[in-house]
């Protein structure tokens, strides 16, 4: 069936979803019509749709396949929509795929769209754009030497992709600072680890999720386990700063390894598909030790939900800065075997039901990062034990044996004080938890 008269006859029954569907080849113009009969759209928009698609075919200054214009009209619907509800083509689908699964060539940016703009969700862990200094909240004005003004996400993501090796330059605007820069990236092979652990003293450990792909929840219960078996864990740090969220059902599986059942988040949408609960596995595999979660305004969706999450449920601290405000879940829905859209379909809401779009997780104590450096003690510091025929105490042994260790990483403060500050957290909460088991014990 030739495309425009397709076009003309399914303007008359029903809405532009099958139309374009019969278009792009993913259902049959029969088929189309046959659904499209029973849906009640207001006729003459779609007539002027036909309209003109007819005028844009014959009189633009050059042939353009139909085809192509189908796609640009898919296009142009979803971009009128939110940031998120995009079209994808084969290629775009494949890049889709490769994101989940944590390994592609490109400067390792999370990004979105904002006023038209290339805006910088967050950098992923030891990246080119990492490495560079790049920081969420920064809006790219150019890539080499095209303006992302009114550039698609797709385009744009595609621009900054490339081969191992090869260079492109951003402009960046960052808030703060009078005029723009530039920055030269290399790029290279993405492998996103998403999962770190190390002890940041005995006892005291750091878990840092980076982003949340298909093996995530996995992942993290077997790092927990790995420092359980080691020495006794008395709590955690989980770093989810700068974590652009990823794969939903991984951030379930994560959330649920810190809550002993009930709730993590729930959605709400107009379809009933969207309108689902989830609830974490009935162990806690940190065992009640403390954990203190650490964000900031690079911490959206996924990332989002475990923060929210633990908040809400009582389970944890957190302590950063205000996270992004992505509160929305996506679908893929498929148009044919070669073309899909990713549609925004629900909102998702912590356990307490809060939804957190564009207002984000607030901390319940907001530590900005900062630098700071130690104070060194005065060298001519004089203490009780220093004076002239001071008392002894008969408890020295004793003392002697509650001495803290030393932090394995000494420059922790310098280097990174929100951390820093959450470890200090941590060790009070375990303290405080120790002094009730003690008070309630018979």
């Amino acid at each position: 069936m030739n495309t425009l008269i397709s076009i003309r006859k399914l303007a008359q029954i029903g809405p532009m979803v099958f139309l374009l569907q019969a278009a792009l080849g993913g259902i049959t113009a029969a088929a189309a019509t046959e659904q499209a009969e029973s849906v009640d759209l207001p006729l003459q928009e779609l007539r002027s749709f036909a309209d003109v698609f007819e005028q844009i075919r014959t009189a633009y200054v050059e042939e353009v396949e139909d085809k192509t214009l189908l796609e640009f009209a898919i296009r142009g619907m979803l971009n009128g929509l939110d940031p998120h509800s995009v079209y994808l083509n084969a290629t775009d689908f494949d890049a889709l795929q490769t994101n989940t699964d944590g390994e592609f060539s490109g400067l390792g940016l999370e990004v979105s769209t904002e006023n038209g703009f290339v805006k910088i969700v967050s950098p992923i862990d030891d990246t080119p754009a990492d490495r560079a200094g790049l920081e969420s909240g920064d809006i790219i004005l150019k890539l080499d030497n095209q303006p992302t003004r009114d550039l698609t996400l797709n385009e744009a993501v595609e621009l900054m992709r490339g081969p191992k090796g090869s260079s492109i330059e951003l402009t960046i605007a960052r808030e703060g600072l009078s005029g723009p820069f530039t920055v030269t990236l290399v790029r290279d092979i993405i492998q996103v680890v998403s999962v770190r652990k190390r002890w940041l003293e005995p006892g005291y450990a750091y878990l840092r999720v980076a982003q949340f792909q298909k093996g995530t929840g996995e992942e993290v219960g077997k790092a927990l386990q790995s420092l359980k078996s080691e020495v006794e864990l008395k709590g955690l740090v989980l770093d989810l700063r700068n974590n652009p969220g990823g794969v939903f059902g991984a951030s379930v599986e994560v959330a649920g390894h810190f809550l002993a059942g009930g709730k993590v988040v729930y959605t709400e949408g107009r379809m009933a598909e969207a309108r689902t609960s989830y609830n974490a596995t009935p162990e806690d595999t940190l065992e009640d030790a403390a954990l203190v979660v650490l964000i900031n305004g690079g911490s959206a969706s996924a990332a989002e939900i475990v923060a929210g999450a633990l908040q809400d449920r009582r389970r944890a601290v957190v302590m950063g800065t205000a996270s992004f405000g992505k509160g929305s879940v996506q679908t893929i829905m498929p148009l044919s075997r070669e073309h899909a859209i990713k549609l925004t379909t629900a909102l998702y809401y912590t356990p307490n039901g809060r939804s957190i779009q564009a207002q984000g997780i607030k901390p319940d104590i907001e530590v900005q990062r900062a630098r700071i450096t130690a104070l060194e003690e005065p060298p001519l510091r004089i203490v009780e034990a220093d004076l002239n025929r001071h008392l002894e105490n008969s408890n020295s042994d004793t003392l002697e044996e509650q001495t803290q260790p030393e932090l394995a990483d000494n420059d922790l403060l310098s280097r990174d004080n929100q951390l820093y500050e959450a470890l200090t957290l941590l060790k009070g909460l375990h303290i405080l938890g120790m002094y009730q088991a003690e008070k309630n014990a018979p």
